[in-house]
């Protein structure tokens, strides 16, 4: 636990490692959008992505790599299988991986055709509630309320039952490092120089579901979002 302390606050050179390993990953969205298409597998995908994140100069995976897509986007951590990707379904894409030594760890949800009108409306939500937590965060905000920043908000936008994980976590040398958002972390306080994810999300059993997460530091007098990659929703033709 004290060791964990001490590495909340980065130095400038561990800043560096994380803003590179974070800006491959960013990279990787759009060259994946690029790749993607009706009939491949989510395992096919995770392996493509996996793929091209080391030949870029990545290290390694943090964890393995998570692709759900339809029903199974519903799935809050779910695995890549040998479902084959349709279109008008949701895709959530989860990863991370090791570019120094240190991790990045990024969500997007994006769809091939029109998902429908209600997931739309999800996306739209969950991209608001991140909006929210981002505006909450800055030294001396606690994990409880900057995750209540958007858990709140879905819940006043009825899918409160359908948000069941916590709001996001320190990064650095491991994947999942304190301090934590959630609604157990009131004591978990925010200082500068901590690098944080943000992933809120929505999942709506049998249809699909939508997480949006991205890495950011936190500055003296807020925050700096370290993930480039886009936040709006793609719908690939």
């Amino acid at each position: 636990m004290v060791v964990e302390k001490l590495r909340h606050n980065r130095d400038d050179g561990e800043i560096h490692r994380l803003r590179q390993s974070t800006e491959l990953a960013s990279q990787a969205f759009p060259e994946l959008l690029k790749h993607v298409e009706p009939g491949m597998t989510e395992l096919q995908v995770a392996n493509w992505l996996n793929n091209w994140m080391l030949q870029h100069g990545a290290q390694k995976p943090s964890f393995d790599t998570i692709v759900a897509s339809g029903y199974r986007s519903a799935l809050p951590h779910g695995f890549a299988t040998d479902k084959e990707i349709n279109r008008n379904e949701m895709i959530t894409v989860d990863f991370g991986f090791y570019v120094n030594d240190y991790t990045s760890d990024m969500t997007r949800t994006f769809s091939i055709g029109d998902p429908g009108e209600e997931l739309r409306h999800v996306y739209n939500v969950v991209h608001e509630a991140q909006d929210r937590m981002f505006r909450a965060i800055k030294p001396g905000a606690n994990g409880k309320a900057v995750d209540a920043a958007g858990r709140d908000y879905i819940a006043a936008q009825g899918y409160g039952d359908f948000y069941n994980h916590g709001s996001g976590h320190g990064i650095g040398l491991d994947i999942h490092e304190t301090p934590n958002f959630g609604p157990r972390y009131e004591s978990n306080v925010l200082q500068a120089r901590n690098v944080m994810t943000v992933e809120p999300g929505v999942y709506l059993p049998n249809k699909g579901g939508v997480r949006i997460e991205d890495d950011l530091l936190v500055t003296p007098d807020g925050n700096e979002r370290l993930t480039t990659a886009t936040r709006e929703l793609q719908i690939l033709s």
